[in-house]
């Protein structure tokens, strides 16, 4: 048994409400995951045969939920969802250098299930192959783009997968997270209750890959808003459409200048960063809920714990 494997079960005995179902099904996601992506995706040959095995667990994952007791209102995404994090934010996750304990995020994680910020060994981040990338025929490249963050995540998918993963540092997974933004793919930092119900991931996601924000567009909510909308000033604007063009929500419409739907925007930033006549800003939006800043909630734990 690997190292990686004892720890993840040394974790999951360690974390409350985390029963056997949730450590297999953690292991399994963690040890198979591509086909797990892929299954759920319906790009596994294998889909259609599993369709009944994959609605009987569907059932099973949001019948309880984590105290163990009957829960009416907990759906899919409450088990398995990503935030949306600005390319700042996104760096600040991964130039993390001391453990961070910071559970029940309601407010910045607007679900019922997975909203713990428990980082262990921060400076551990492996890259591996995206599932969502590697499921499609005809992928967005590169496919070495989804970052796994802190202990025992990292360590796990090095050993299980390590013809599809390796070790990377803190500037190198900054360097992944600006290339990505670059292409127009957005960062989310995703949670799942399978693993330990917090933060693992911060994959960079583009519409026609992502199984998350493909379920985003048929209505199920897997991605939660950044905080932050994007605003453009008219005397800046010039209507080119490049904004448009890589907007993965479909949130901005050119109508002789760029016009933001507030409702569709997820404030991922990306717009901003494309716009060469540094027309788009990010703004605050309170009913989009609180952006992920990781920096400003250790220093608020940090104030609140100090003797």
């Amino acid at each position: 048994m690997h190292r990686s494997t004892r720890d993840f079960i040394r974790e999951a005995r360690q974390t409350r409400h985390y029963s056997l179902f949730d450590f297999l099904h953690g292991y399994f996601y963690g040890r198979w995951t591509y086909f797990y992506i892929a299954v759920g995706a319906g790009s596994h040959p294998l889909t259609r045969r599993l369709a009944p095995l994959i609605d009987w667990f569907g059932k099973l994952l949001t019948s309880k939920n984590r105290s163990g007791e009957v829960a009416k209102t907990v759906l899919f995404e409450d088990t398995y969802h990503g935030k949306v994090v600005p390319l700042a934010e996104a760096r600040q996750l991964v130039s993390v250098n001391v453990d961070i304990p910071l559970g029940d995020l309601e407010k910045i994680i607007p679900y019922a299930l997975a909203r713990d910020l428990i980082l262990k060994n921060p400076d551990h981040i492996a890259v591996i192959d995206c599932p969502c990338r590697a499921a499609r025929e005809h992928p967005c490249l590169p496919l070495d783009v989804c970052l796994i963050v802190g202990e025992p995540f990292a360590s796990f998918v090095i050993d299980h997968h390590p013809k599809k993963a390796r070790w990377i540092t803190s500037d190198e997974a900054q360097q992944i997270l600006s290339d990505e933004d670059r292409r127009g793919h957005v960062h989310h930092a995703f949670f799942k209750d399978a693993m330990l119900g917090r933060f693992y991931a911060i994959c960079n996601c583009c519409s026609c890959c992502c199984g998350a924000m493909q379920a985003q567009q048929h209505g199920t909510l897997m991605l939660a808003s950044s905080g932050y909308v994007a605003q453009i000033d008219p005397g800046l604007c010039i209507g080119c459409g490049s904004c448009e063009q890589v907007c993965q929500f479909g949130a901005i419409h050119v109508n002789g200048s760029s016009e933001i739907d507030t409702d569709v925007c997820m404030g991922c930033g990306v717009c901003a960063n494309q716009c060469d006549q540094a027309a788009i800003t990010l703004v605050r939006m309170e009913s989009k809920g609180q952006p992920l800043e990781i920096q400003r909630l250790v220093e608020e734990f940090e104030s609140s714990h100090q003797v």
